[in-house]
């Protein structure tokens, strides 16, 4: 199954909580994306479901070995998009905003000669 774009979104969220804060609760997604606790609580069913994420003892979403797969994907991903940006000097805030879109849309194609780009122009510094 491909996930769709708000998929990957809420995989990456909660990779990026679990780093950040040691858990991740719908409560803290819904919080970090500023969506509604019931639009997250049915996202999180249909990531269940397709078998990316589970729920621990204690209410904390976790991501299974597939979602932590995604997840990191999506995540370094956004990561390359947003320092390339940068080093193009766009600023810090229009990179990150521009990199959340563009990390779900590039194909792996440009992604790669980008990256091969990247690295050919910062090899000298």
């Amino acid at each position: 199954m491909k996930l769709q774009e708000s998929g990957e979104n809420y995989l990456e969220t909660i990779l990026i909580l679990a780093k950040r804060n040691g858990i991740a609760r719908a409560v803290d997604v819904a919080a970090e994306l500023g969506f509604s606790k019931p639009s997250v609580s049915r996202a999180v069913s249909v990531l269940k479901e397709a078998g990316y994420v589970t729920i621990g003892n204690i209410g904390q979403l976790l991501l299974t070995e597939k979602g932590q797969e995604v997840a990191e994907n999506i995540y370094a991903r956004h990561c390359f998009i947003k320092n390339y940006l940068i080093s193009l000097g766009i600023s810090p805030q229009t990179a990150e905003k521009d990199a959340c879109r563009m990390e779900h849309v590039l194909s792996e194609e440009t992604l790669q000669c980008l990256k091969k780009h990247y690295m050919k122009e910062h090899r000298h510094e």
